[in-house]
Order: C-alpha cells, then structure tokens, then sequence
C-alpha cells in the first residue's frame, strides 16, 4: 500500500475521533471568541454604571453576564480537554498501525536499498519521520477552529457595523495569505531539521554499534567529534526553525494588534461597550488562526518525513504483501544452479558450495534466496528462474542460517519462534538438540524463556551461530541453507553437530546446501561444487 493510500485508510477509520476532535476546537475557538468579546463589553458597561451614578450602577445586571462568562470558560476549558484527547488518540492509533507498515516495507524493498539503508536510517524513518506524521492528524482540527473563530468573530464584530466586522475578516485573511507565502520561501528549513535529526540518530546507532572497537583503537573522541558535529548542524537547523517561528509570532501578534484597532476605532459610534466588545472579538478572531499557522511552520519538516517514508513504501511495491502472507509448507522443489552447466539438485540432495574466501558462494547463497539480485539463467528453483521468481516466493523454500545471522534482544524463544511462530516447546528443544545447544539453554534460568541480551550478549559467539542454526531447524522448508554453520565450535562440538545435522537430515528429508572451509561438514555431502572465482555461471565445476 502506498503512504497516500495507507493515510487515507487510517484517516477513515480514525473519522469518529477526528470528527470529535474538530467540533470540540470549532467549540474552544467560538467560546473563546465570545468569551472575551463579552467580557470586553462587561467590564466597560460595568465601569459606564459606576461612572453614572450609585442609582445606574444598582440597576446593571451584573449576574447574567458573570454566569455567561462563567459557563463559556467551562464550555472552552472541557472543549480544549476533549479536543486533545480526540486529536492525540486519533494519532496514537494510527501511527501505531503506520509503523509494522513501514515495517514491512522496509523489510520487503529491494535489494540495494534494504543493504544501502542503515540501521540508525531505519530507526530514524520508524520514530523520527513516524512521529511527524502525528501532525497530520493532531493539527487535523485547526482550520475547524479557525473557521468557528472567524463566523463568532464576524458575528459579533456586526455589533459594531459592517466596516468593523469586514475589517476583522480582512485581517484574517491578510494573516493566512502572507503567512503563507513566508512559509513557502522559508520551507527547506523545516526539511532541514527534519534531514538533521535522521542524520544524528544514524551517526550515533552506528558509532554505538562500534564502541567496543572504538575503545580498543582509542577513538573515543574522534567518534564523540562526529556525534558532536552532527548535533551542531541539528541545532543550526532547529535555530533556523526558530526564527522562522519567531517570524510568525511577530506577524501573528501585529495582525492582532492591527485587528483590534480597527474593531475599535469603525465600532466606537456604536458606544464604549459594543466599541470593547468589538476590538476584544477581532483579537480572538485573528488569535483563533494559530493552530493553522503554527500546522505552516510545521508543514516543512512534515513534507520531508513524508517523502523519506514515501521512497520506502515505494521500493516496496507488491512484495511487502507477499512477505506477511501465511508461510504455509511449500511442496520440495528441485534447484538448478548455473543453468549452461547444469548443476542439478533434486529435493532431498546434499551439496556442497566450496571454495576460497571472496569467491562468492555467500552470493550465491544470497541470490537463491532473493537478498540479491539474480542474474537471468544464474538459478531456478521448481523450473522457475529466480530471477523472476520474487523474494518472497523464492524464501518459502528454504531455511536459513547465514554466516553473520542476528539475534533479536529477547529470550531464546523469542529467537527460535521468528522462523516458526506456532513451534510448540517440544519442536524448539528438538531443535536445540540437533544444534548441539539443549544442554546450555537448559542450564540457563528460565530454560526457553532466558534472556540473551541484544544480539545474543549473554551467549559466546558460537552458541550464537548454533542458536541461529537451531532457527533455522525449527522453519518447515523443503532445503536448509547453511553458511558456515560449525564456525567458531571446537573440534568436538563440530563432530557433534555433523552427526546430529546428519541425523535430522535424515529423519526430516530435508535438502542441504551446506558453504563451509570444514572438512567434517563438507563430508556430510555427497556433492560439492567448486567456485574458482570467474563470474557465474561459468565458474560452476560438479565434482562427484
């Protein structure tokens, strides 16, 4: 789904809420308006009896239009409260919903995107862009209020003649068209901020990532120097903001000011009362425009927000859909590999990928699994050449565990269940077992349910590596993809996770196609394909 359409889609199903939240901010903005112009028209009626005389003074009726000011503060105090909790739960809602969308439009965007966008970029785009969009729901309400504070202030600036109350129209208008037109010359400043806030987060998450690196060379300062700079242009960015802020109130305030003046001066023949009334509603009335003026200075950084996270739902397109469709078990296909030299696996088979270091067999790993852009005849999968395959297709058929594989910051369930949601506890220590892990997790506390830390902190790097192997165990797919899956083991955890691969290969007719410098494992295959390093296909040698 495309950002326009999925706005749209919230904005609909949030329309209660909305819809709450702009009657509540035309009713703060009409009580405000009325509120003042009557108590202007109070208290200069009120000082006219007394100025009259004892016996005028006895006569003014002062509790009518005390209540009245009374009950329009309550009216606009419960308005505003309503008007916020509307307006912020409408938001709330959908940006909750807004991020697992970007979240699997992120995850399903091409290839050179997803490796060219870093893990601070992405975190920036799901908080920092994210939360801006909350403006497009929270300042939803504002021309609401500006347009109740304009008809209430026309009304009763009428009191005081029609020049008064055209007067107070004009201003209002006057006021939104410049504003505009500053806003129009001044919005790369509001993109600027919003550019300078994803650029700090993606300095500091990766500089983060490499502090036990940084503190070994010494580069703590060199690092805390381009975490530093990054924050001088964010504040550089947020200065400029502010003064085009400060350009707003100056010409927001004057516009009152002028606005007043005229109520005043056109209404005074209609007498000091009415004249007070008058200047006092014109105020509000021009006041009562804030909220879409202050949506203006806002409009920048919400525009730049908008297009980063529009370039990512666009990359997406179709796939994002199919990567969040219902994994069912897919029927065992047979792969060929290098179609001119005819490499051939049929479903069950075991192979072998050898070779020296940077010749590309995690490459090619990576284009059977759609990570990687294929070229057209490098792989087929079921007769279907991956490179029109689509990712998402092209994964149903394997499981994998990379060379670098991750770990999620939660417990050792957490990390088994990415790759089988519905895994019961009996599948997940099966699966420990025949990566050789059961017994170190059930020594942990909390067996399953102990925590590993980000990345797997509290596990040594090869019970990481088994842990992502077990992962991969506990997918029902058709082929395991296995890179390098005995690294970092000593000699006899090795010799133990050959055998029990053996075994489950067995027991579970699962395909293997297996990269590794290991003697032990590359025996477990009864074929092995040599890469020599020359461009695929060609490098592809079977050897018996």
């Amino acid at each position: 789904m495309k950002l326009e359409a999925l706005l749209a889609a919230e904005r609909r199903r949030e329309a209660r809420r909305l819809a709450q939240a702009a009657l509540c901010a035309a009713l703060v903005a009409a009580a405000s308006v009325v509120l003042l112009g009557l108590s202007g028209w109070f208290i200069t009626a009120a000082a006219v009896a007394g100025a009259a005389g004892q016996a005028v003074a006895q006569t003014f009726n002062y509790m009518l239009p005390s209540a009245g000011i009374r009950l329009l503060a309550i009216v606009r105090t419960g308005a505003r409260y309503g008007e916020r909790l509307a307006s912020h739960d409408a938001a709330l809602g959908a940006l909750a919903r807004l991020r697992p969308a970007l979240f699997r439009a992120i995850a399903a965007s091409p290839v050179a995107g997803a490796l060219a966008l870093g893990r601070g970029d992405a975190t920036a785009r799901l908080i920092g862009d994210v939360d801006a969009i909350e403006l497009r729901f929270v300042r939803r309400s504002g021309p609401w209020g500006a347009a109740a504070a304009l008809a209430s202030g026309v009304a009763l600036t009428w009191l005081g003649g029609v020049a008064a109350a055209a007067a107070t129209a004009a201003c209002v208008a006057l006021l939104l068209v410049v504003a505009d037109r500053l806003w129009r010359r001044q919005e790369e400043r509001g993109r600027a901020v919003q550019q300078a806030q994803g650029a700090l987060r993606e300095t500091f998450t990766t500089l983060s990532d490499a502090a036990p690196e940084l503190r070994c060379y010494g580069l703590e300062d060199w690092a805390a120097e381009r975490i530093a700079t990054a924050g001088d242009v964010l504040a550089a960015a947020q200065r400029a903001q502010a003064r085009l802020s400060a350009q707003f109130e100056l010409l927001h305030a004057s516009a009152i000011g002028v606005a007043a003046s005229l109520a005043l001066l056109l209404s005074i023949g209609a007498g000091a009362p009415i004249a007070a009334l008058a200047a006092l509603a014109a105020a509000m009335t021009v006041d009562g425009a804030a909220p879409v003026m202050r949506a203006m200075i806002e409009r920048g950084r919400l525009r730049e927000a908008e297009e980063r996270l529009r370039a990512l739902f666009d990359a997406a397109g179709t796939e994002a859909i199919e990567t969040m469709a219902p994994m069912a078990p897919t029927a065992p296909a047979g792969i060929t590999i290098g179609a001119p030299i005819g490499c051939r696996l049929e479903p069950g088979e075991r192979l072998a990928l050898v070779g020296p270091s940077g010749v590309g067999k995690t490459t090619l790993v990576e284009t059977l699994l759609g990570l990687r852009d294929a070229a057209p005849g490098a792989a087929k999968i079921g007769g279907i050449d991956v490179a029109a395959m689509g990712g998402a297709a092209q994964r149903r058929h394997f499981a994998w565990a990379p060379q670098d594989a991750m770990l999620i910051s939660g417990t050792v369930r957490d990390n088994l269940t990415l790759a089988a949601p519905d895994a019961d506890d009996t599948t997940l220590w099966a699966a420990l077992h025949d990566a050789a892990l059961d017994t170190r997790i059930r020594a942990l506390p909390g067996g399953l349910d102990a925590w590993v830390g980000e990345n797997g902190e509290r596990l040594s790097g090869g019970e990481r590596r088994r842990l992502a192997l077990a992962r991969a165990y506990c997918a029902d797919a058709p082929w395991l993809l296995l890179d390098e899956p005995s690294e970092g083991v000593d000699a006899g955890t090795e010799a133990l996770l050959a055998a029990r691969l053996d075994t489950r290969l067995r027991r579970t007719g699962q395909g293997l196609l297996l990269v590794s410098h290991r003697p032990g494992m590359v025996a477990l295959c009864g074929r092995r394909l040599v890469l020599n390093g020359d461009a695929l296909p060609a490098c592809l040698s079977l050897v018996a």
